[in-house]
Protein backbone atom coordinates (compact mmCIF):
# COMPACT_ATOMS: atom_id res chain seq x y z
CA UNK A 1 0.00 0.00 0.00
CA UNK A 2 1.22 3.20 -1.21
CA UNK A 3 0.18 5.82 2.39
CA UNK A 4 0.40 9.17 2.62
CA UNK A 5 0.49 9.91 6.01
CA UNK A 6 -0.96 13.33 7.97
CA UNK A 7 0.37 13.93 11.17
CA UNK A 8 1.82 16.57 13.68
CA UNK A 9 2.60 15.50 17.82
CA UNK A 10 4.17 12.38 19.63
CA UNK A 11 0.82 10.92 19.23
CA UNK A 12 1.00 10.77 15.09
CA UNK A 13 4.84 9.84 14.81
CA UNK A 14 4.70 6.43 16.83
CA UNK A 15 1.81 5.17 13.87
CA UNK A 16 4.29 6.66 11.81
CA UNK A 17 7.24 5.33 13.28
CA UNK A 18 5.21 1.62 13.10
CA UNK A 19 4.21 2.09 9.17
CA UNK A 20 7.73 2.52 8.36
CA UNK A 21 8.56 -0.62 9.49
CA UNK A 22 6.63 -2.25 7.38
CA UNK A 23 6.08 -3.31 3.71
CA UNK A 24 3.80 -0.22 3.47
CA UNK A 25 5.12 2.60 1.84
CA UNK A 26 4.77 6.22 3.20
CA UNK A 27 5.02 7.82 -0.27
CA UNK A 28 4.51 11.63 1.29
CA UNK A 29 4.31 13.05 4.92
CA UNK A 30 2.19 15.76 5.93
CA UNK A 31 2.70 18.11 9.08
CA UNK A 32 1.77 21.12 10.09
CA UNK A 33 4.54 24.20 10.18
CA UNK A 34 7.01 24.61 12.74
CA UNK A 35 5.72 26.37 15.59
CA UNK A 36 7.36 28.76 18.05
CA UNK A 37 8.03 27.14 21.70
CA UNK A 38 10.37 26.93 24.58
CA UNK A 39 11.32 30.07 26.77
CA UNK A 40 12.85 31.82 23.50
CA UNK A 41 10.05 30.80 21.27
CA UNK A 42 11.94 29.52 18.82
CA UNK A 43 10.38 27.70 15.99
CA UNK A 44 10.40 24.31 16.25
CA UNK A 45 9.74 21.06 14.42
CA UNK A 46 6.63 18.70 14.79
CA UNK A 47 7.40 14.50 16.16
CA UNK A 48 6.46 13.63 12.98
CA UNK A 49 8.57 16.00 10.94
CA UNK A 50 11.45 15.60 12.13
CA UNK A 51 10.50 11.56 11.73
CA UNK A 52 10.15 12.20 8.48
CA UNK A 53 13.66 13.67 7.73
CA UNK A 54 15.39 11.19 9.53
CA UNK A 55 13.98 8.70 7.16
CA UNK A 56 14.24 10.98 4.27
CA UNK A 57 10.65 10.91 3.53
CA UNK A 58 9.32 13.36 0.80
CA UNK A 59 7.50 15.98 3.69
CA UNK A 60 5.08 19.12 3.00
CA UNK A 61 3.51 21.58 5.12
CA UNK A 62 0.91 23.73 4.68
CA UNK A 63 -1.18 26.33 6.20
CA UNK A 64 -4.35 24.88 4.94
CA UNK A 65 -5.38 22.45 2.58
CA UNK A 66 -7.68 24.15 0.64
CA UNK A 67 -4.84 25.99 -1.58
CA UNK A 68 -5.12 24.44 -4.87
CA UNK A 69 -1.76 23.17 -5.10
CA UNK A 70 -2.06 21.03 -2.31
CA UNK A 71 -4.52 18.53 -3.73
CA UNK A 72 -2.12 18.41 -7.03
CA UNK A 73 0.48 17.59 -4.81
CA UNK A 74 -1.23 14.98 -2.84
CA UNK A 75 -2.69 13.57 -6.02
CA UNK A 76 0.89 13.39 -8.23
CA UNK A 77 1.88 11.01 -5.15
CA UNK A 78 -0.15 8.02 -6.49
CA UNK A 79 -1.52 7.13 -2.66
CA UNK A 80 -3.70 4.16 -2.18
CA UNK A 81 -4.91 5.63 1.09
CA UNK A 82 -4.44 8.58 3.65
CA UNK A 83 -3.41 7.98 6.86
CA UNK A 84 -4.28 10.33 9.88
CA UNK A 85 -3.41 11.10 13.26
CA UNK A 86 -3.64 14.21 15.45
CA UNK A 87 -2.95 16.29 12.55
CA UNK A 88 -4.46 19.59 13.45
CA UNK A 89 -5.84 20.95 10.18
CA UNK A 90 -9.44 20.23 8.26
CA UNK A 91 -9.77 17.92 5.34
CA UNK A 92 -11.81 18.90 2.59
CA UNK A 93 -13.78 16.11 0.68
CA UNK A 94 -11.95 17.37 -2.05
CA UNK A 95 -8.29 16.04 -0.09
CA UNK A 96 -10.42 12.85 0.85
CA UNK A 97 -11.47 11.81 -2.24
CA UNK A 98 -7.78 11.75 -4.12
CA UNK A 99 -6.75 8.19 -2.51
CA UNK A 100 -8.52 5.30 -3.96
CA UNK A 101 -9.08 3.88 -0.63
CA UNK A 102 -9.96 7.19 1.05
CA UNK A 103 -8.41 8.56 4.39
CA UNK A 104 -8.60 7.10 7.61
CA UNK A 105 -8.16 8.48 10.67
CA UNK A 106 -6.82 7.46 14.43
CA UNK A 107 -8.92 8.71 17.00
CA UNK A 108 -8.09 8.67 20.98
CA UNK A 109 -11.46 7.47 21.61
CA UNK A 110 -14.16 4.83 21.62
CA UNK A 111 -16.34 6.57 19.17
CA UNK A 112 -18.66 8.48 18.90
CA UNK A 113 -17.99 9.58 22.49
CA UNK A 114 -15.30 12.02 22.91
CA UNK A 115 -15.56 13.84 19.05
CA UNK A 116 -13.20 16.29 19.00
CA UNK A 117 -9.73 17.94 19.60
CA UNK A 118 -9.42 17.27 23.53
CA UNK A 119 -10.43 13.29 23.69
CA UNK A 120 -8.09 12.28 26.26
CA UNK A 121 -8.31 15.24 28.92
CA UNK A 122 -12.24 14.98 28.14
CA UNK A 123 -12.57 11.06 29.00
CA UNK A 124 -10.26 11.87 32.22
CA UNK A 125 -12.15 14.89 33.55
CA UNK A 126 -15.34 12.86 33.02
CA UNK A 127 -14.10 10.31 35.28
CA UNK A 128 -14.67 7.92 32.27
CA UNK A 129 -13.51 3.93 33.86
CA UNK A 130 -12.58 3.26 29.72
CA UNK A 131 -11.25 4.86 26.41
CA UNK A 132 -9.86 3.23 23.68
CA UNK A 133 -8.65 4.09 19.84
CA UNK A 134 -11.03 4.34 16.71
CA UNK A 135 -9.75 4.27 13.18
CA UNK A 136 -12.60 5.52 11.38
CA UNK A 137 -12.95 5.53 7.78
CA UNK A 138 -12.88 10.23 7.26
CA UNK A 139 -15.52 12.37 5.95
CA UNK A 140 -16.42 15.45 6.04
CA UNK A 141 -17.79 15.79 9.66
CA UNK A 142 -16.00 16.18 13.17
CA UNK A 143 -14.91 12.47 13.77
CA UNK A 144 -18.58 11.46 12.26
CA UNK A 145 -17.07 8.39 9.68
CA UNK A 146 -17.83 5.03 10.00
CA UNK A 147 -15.78 3.00 12.65
CA UNK A 148 -13.25 0.24 10.92
CA UNK A 149 -11.78 -1.19 13.95
CA UNK A 150 -11.61 -0.61 17.42
CA UNK A 151 -9.64 -1.12 20.89
CA UNK A 152 -11.05 -0.14 24.74
CA UNK A 153 -7.89 0.72 27.14
CA UNK A 154 -9.08 0.72 30.68
CA UNK A 155 -8.34 3.93 32.77
CA UNK A 156 -6.30 3.65 36.06
CA UNK A 157 -6.16 6.08 38.98
CA UNK A 158 -2.68 6.58 38.64
CA UNK A 159 -3.09 7.62 34.73
CA UNK A 160 -2.79 11.38 33.52
CA UNK A 161 -2.94 12.68 30.66
CA UNK A 162 0.44 11.64 29.42
CA UNK A 163 0.25 7.84 30.46
CA UNK A 164 -3.08 7.16 28.63
CA UNK A 165 -1.41 9.18 25.73
CA UNK A 166 1.08 6.74 25.92
CA UNK A 167 -0.79 3.99 25.76
CA UNK A 168 -3.51 4.94 23.46
CA UNK A 169 -0.33 5.83 20.82
CA UNK A 170 1.08 2.35 21.22
CA UNK A 171 -2.53 0.96 20.29
CA UNK A 172 -3.08 3.16 17.56
CA UNK A 173 0.11 2.09 16.14
CA UNK A 174 -0.83 -1.53 16.29
CA UNK A 175 -4.04 -1.07 14.91
CA UNK A 176 -3.64 1.13 12.42
CA UNK A 177 -1.16 -2.10 10.74
CA UNK A 178 -3.56 -4.23 11.06
CA UNK A 179 -6.07 -2.04 8.92
CA UNK A 180 -3.85 -1.63 6.35
CA UNK A 181 -2.93 -5.19 6.00
CA UNK A 182 -7.27 -5.37 5.72
CA UNK A 183 -7.01 -2.39 3.45
CA UNK A 184 -4.07 -4.28 1.11
CA UNK A 185 -6.23 -7.35 0.43
CA UNK A 186 -9.12 -5.62 -1.10
CA UNK A 187 -12.21 -3.33 0.23
CA UNK A 188 -13.24 -2.71 4.10
CA UNK A 189 -16.39 -2.52 5.81
CA UNK A 190 -17.12 -0.23 8.20
CA UNK A 191 -19.98 0.44 10.99
CA UNK A 192 -21.87 3.91 10.53
CA UNK A 193 -21.93 5.50 14.10
CA UNK A 194 -24.60 6.23 16.99
CA UNK A 195 -25.13 9.97 16.24
CA UNK A 196 -26.97 10.10 19.15
CA UNK A 197 -24.59 8.77 21.41
CA UNK A 198 -22.36 11.59 20.27
CA UNK A 199 -20.29 13.59 22.45
CA UNK A 200 -17.74 16.47 22.13
CA UNK A 201 -14.27 16.86 23.51
CA UNK A 202 -13.52 20.72 22.55
CA UNK A 203 -10.45 21.99 22.51
CA UNK A 204 -9.07 22.80 26.44
CA UNK A 205 -9.13 26.27 27.42
CA UNK A 206 -6.43 27.19 29.83
CA UNK A 207 -9.00 28.57 32.42
CA UNK A 208 -9.99 25.18 32.85
CA UNK A 209 -6.90 24.06 34.73
CA UNK A 210 -7.62 27.00 37.32
CA UNK A 211 -8.85 25.07 40.79
CA UNK A 212 -11.72 26.09 42.50
CA UNK A 213 -11.36 24.62 45.80
CA UNK A 214 -15.37 24.84 46.15
CA UNK A 215 -15.26 21.89 43.74
CA UNK A 216 -15.52 18.16 44.99
CA UNK A 217 -12.22 16.62 45.87
CA UNK A 218 -13.12 14.17 43.10
CA UNK A 219 -13.11 16.21 40.58
CA UNK A 220 -9.75 18.17 41.48
CA UNK A 221 -7.96 15.16 41.68
CA UNK A 222 -9.35 14.41 37.75
CA UNK A 223 -8.57 17.98 36.81
CA UNK A 224 -5.27 17.30 38.27
CA UNK A 225 -4.93 14.40 35.88
CA UNK A 226 -6.42 15.59 32.72
CA UNK A 227 -3.93 18.67 32.72
CA UNK A 228 -0.61 16.73 33.25
CA UNK A 229 1.33 17.43 31.49
CA UNK A 230 0.24 20.11 29.63
CA UNK A 231 -1.37 22.84 31.06
CA UNK A 232 -1.20 21.97 34.32
CA UNK A 233 -3.67 22.52 37.27
CA UNK A 234 -3.02 26.04 38.79
CA UNK A 235 -4.06 27.71 42.09
CA UNK A 236 -2.52 30.15 44.05
CA UNK A 237 -0.74 30.58 47.74
CA UNK A 238 0.11 34.09 48.86
CA UNK A 239 -0.20 35.43 45.77
CA UNK A 240 2.29 33.15 44.18
CA UNK A 241 0.90 30.86 41.32
CA UNK A 242 1.37 26.96 42.25
CA UNK A 243 0.81 24.67 39.54
CA UNK A 244 -0.21 20.49 41.11
CA UNK A 245 0.81 17.61 39.18
CA UNK A 246 -0.29 14.95 41.21
CA UNK A 247 -2.40 14.55 43.86
CA UNK A 248 -4.38 11.39 45.81
CA UNK A 249 -8.02 11.48 47.60
CA UNK A 250 -8.12 11.61 51.20
CA UNK A 251 -10.81 10.72 53.92
CA UNK A 252 -13.05 13.29 54.53
CA UNK A 253 -11.34 16.13 56.71
CA UNK A 254 -13.34 18.86 58.40
CA UNK A 255 -11.94 22.41 56.83
CA UNK A 256 -12.86 25.32 54.60
CA UNK A 257 -12.17 25.04 51.50
CA UNK A 258 -8.80 25.61 49.66
CA UNK A 259 -7.67 25.01 53.67
CA UNK A 260 -4.26 23.54 54.42
CA UNK A 261 -4.95 20.66 56.94
CA UNK A 262 -1.53 19.30 57.04
CA UNK A 263 1.72 20.22 55.60
CA UNK A 264 4.56 17.47 55.93
CA UNK A 265 6.83 15.22 54.16
CA UNK A 266 3.56 13.05 53.51
CA UNK A 267 1.72 16.02 51.24
CA UNK A 268 -0.23 18.92 51.80
CA UNK A 269 -3.50 17.92 53.03
CA UNK A 270 -6.15 20.35 51.43
CA UNK A 271 -9.85 20.80 52.33
CA UNK A 272 -12.37 21.32 49.13
CA UNK A 273 -16.07 21.62 48.92
CA UNK A 274 -16.66 17.84 49.31
CA UNK A 275 -13.61 15.71 50.64
CA UNK A 276 -9.93 16.45 50.56
CA UNK A 277 -7.43 15.34 49.02
CA UNK A 278 -3.18 15.27 49.51
CA UNK A 279 -0.68 17.11 46.98
CA UNK A 280 2.02 14.93 46.41
CA UNK A 281 3.84 16.89 43.66
CA UNK A 282 4.22 20.70 43.38
CA UNK A 283 5.84 23.50 41.24
CA UNK A 284 6.16 27.34 42.36
CA UNK A 285 7.26 29.66 39.26
CA UNK A 286 10.67 29.45 37.48
CA UNK A 287 10.98 25.98 39.77
CA UNK A 288 10.81 22.43 38.90
CA UNK A 289 8.02 19.54 39.79
CA UNK A 290 8.70 18.79 43.49
CA UNK A 291 7.61 16.13 45.64
CA UNK A 292 5.69 17.92 48.88
CA UNK A 293 8.35 17.35 51.00
CA UNK A 294 11.29 18.99 48.64
CA UNK A 295 8.80 21.77 47.46
CA UNK A 296 8.24 22.90 51.84
CA UNK A 297 11.90 22.74 52.25
CA UNK A 298 11.67 25.73 49.82
CA UNK A 299 8.41 26.84 50.20
CA UNK A 300 7.55 26.30 53.90
CA UNK A 301 3.55 26.27 54.19
CA UNK A 302 2.05 25.78 57.56
CA UNK A 303 -1.45 24.50 58.55
CA UNK A 304 -4.75 27.21 58.33
CA UNK A 305 -2.91 28.92 55.07
CA UNK A 306 -5.48 28.89 52.37
CA UNK A 307 -5.05 28.00 48.48
CA UNK A 308 -7.28 30.31 46.36
CA UNK A 309 -8.44 29.75 42.61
Amino acid sequence: MRVIFAGTPEFAARSLAALLGTRHEVVLALTQPDRPSGRGMRAHPSAVKQLALKHGLALRQPQTLRDAAEPIALAESGADIMVVAAFGLILPQAVLDIPRWGAINIHASMLPRWRGAAPIQRALLAGDSKTGISIMRMDAGLDTGPIIQSEEVAIGDADNAQTLHDRLADVGARLILEVLDRYAQGPVKAMPQSDSEACYAAKIAKYEARIDWACEANYIWRQIRAFNPSPGAATRLRETEIKIWQARLASASAGKKGEILQADANGLLVACGTGALWLEQLQKPGGKRLPAGEFLRGFPVVPGEFFVS
